[in-house]
């Protein structure tokens, strides 16, 4: 979640006097983040935060799913995150924009969306999860002591900038964070920046009611069930079999209208590219963004979604979906998938210098050139991601 204006301006910073690109900083940066200080007294027993910057939601459930004893039915060790992620549905894509008075926004997502990621990951994990939600503070209160009261991790659902954490990000849509034991009068808060910090019990229960639609929201684990290797076979194949659908479009995107699925999966990337070269209409990008004022804070906002871990990742997450890929191909009815996992690292490679060819500074007079030479970058990425997920599909079949 580190994604606030401060640490925006450091990699801006770096980028001046390095020359390397927004990504390449921002994971040097990263990389050098002080460690925030762990309170051992009051942190549940087996608990252990994790400090890979793939997927957030996979990383706090690799934690939560490992301190309470579930364990992937193949291996017998604790779920990876590139499991997990991979099980939820692993990578996808969108991209919107939307036109204001003072500035238009650009939103890239390349994880598994707009599909159930975390009720799939649940699910498919084959954990025993109870999920609970409530309208009332004291009842959701009541819910989340009775909880740790019996030792396990609790994941709840927070609207991140009334936690009053360091770098959390200004926004107001809903976070999952894990609450991983209790420390005086407040609660140890893994955040998923490999750390757990105090956080007051006023604070996270104003947190937790922030929105209406995920109030007082809590997921804990009621049993350390792990599934059957058969049932875990089963949810892997079905998990592949719906990330290739999606990416290929074949079957609709749940809960979208036919209207807007030209801007998801594969489709969607062609969309964008359209758009990037799109000279005579309004809603090309030379046009949508001729001037500064709009294109520099949009091509920003898109090179962070590529390199942040909440809705992306490192190469769009498609590194970090080969990996599940060589995990479930350990399955001996699954093997062909390790022969698809090469065509993911390799479009991670590519989604990585799209990132890097993002020039937020471009000049009002040089963005057609430079959206062309992106809509080129992206012509590449979309025939590569739609052969993957043909691949994809016939592997799991």
């Amino acid at each position: 979640m580190v994604q606030n204006k401060h640490f925006k301006a450091r990699i801006r910073e770096r980028m001046a006097k390095t020359g390397e690109s927004y990504t390449a900083a921002r994971r040097h940066l990263l990389a050098t983040l002080p460690a925030a200080s762990v309170t051992p007294d009051g942190l549940l027993p087996g608990y252990l935060p994790q400090s890979s910057r793939t997927q957030r939601a996979a990383r706090l459930w690799s934690s939560v799913l490992s301190q309470a004893g579930v364990v992937d039915p193949i291996t017998g060790e604790p779920f990876s995150e590139a499991m997990l992620a991979g099980l939820a549905g692993g990578i996808g894509f969108m991209m919107f924009t939307f036109e204001y008075k003072e500035t238009t926004t650009a939103t890239v997502v390349t994880r598994f969306h707009p599909g159930p990621y975390v009720e799939n990951l649940i699910i498919r994990s084959g954990a025993g999860i109870e999920q609970l939600a409530t309208g009332s503070t004291t009842v959701a209160s009541t819910r989340l002591e009775a909880a740790l009261d019996t030792g396990v991790a609790v994941m709840v659902r927070v609207t991140p900038s009334r936690l009053r954490l360091e770098d959390t990000p200004p926004y107001e849509e809903s976070a999952d964070v894990v609450v991983a034991g209790r420390h005086s009068d407040s609660y140890l808060v893994d955040d998923g920046g490999g750390r757990v910090l105090p956080v007051r019990a006023t604070d996270l229960a104003a947190a937790r009611a922030g929105r209406k639609a995920d109030r007082h929201w809590q997921a804990h684990s009621v049993e350390a069930a792990s599934g059957t290797p058969a049932a875990h076979e089963s949810n892997v194949r079905t998990a592949v079999r719906q990330t290739a659908v999606a990416l290929l479009g074949t079957a609709g995107q749940v809960g979208i209208s036919e209207r807007f699925s030209k801007n998801f999966g594969v489709e969607g990337i062609g969309t964008w590219a359209d758009r990037l070269r799109d000279t005579r209409t309004k809603k090309g990008w030379p046009a949508l963004f001729a001037y500064a004022t709009r294109r520099a804070p949009a091509l920003t906002q898109i090179q962070e979604f590529l390199s942040g871990d909440e809705w992306s990742g490192p190469g769009a997450l498609r590194p970090s979906y080969a990996e599940f890929l060589r995990e479930a191909a350990a399955i001996d009815s699954l093997e062909a998938l390790r022969d698809v996992a090469p065509l993911y690292d390799a479009l991670g490679a590519g989604w990585d210098e799209l990132a890097d060819l993002i020039d937020p500074d471009c000049a009002d007079e040089e963005r057609t050139e430079h959206f062309a030479a992106l809509a080129e970058k992206l012509d590449i990425l979309a025939q590569g991601e739609r052969s993957a997920a043909e691949a994809l599909l016939a592997a799991a079949n």
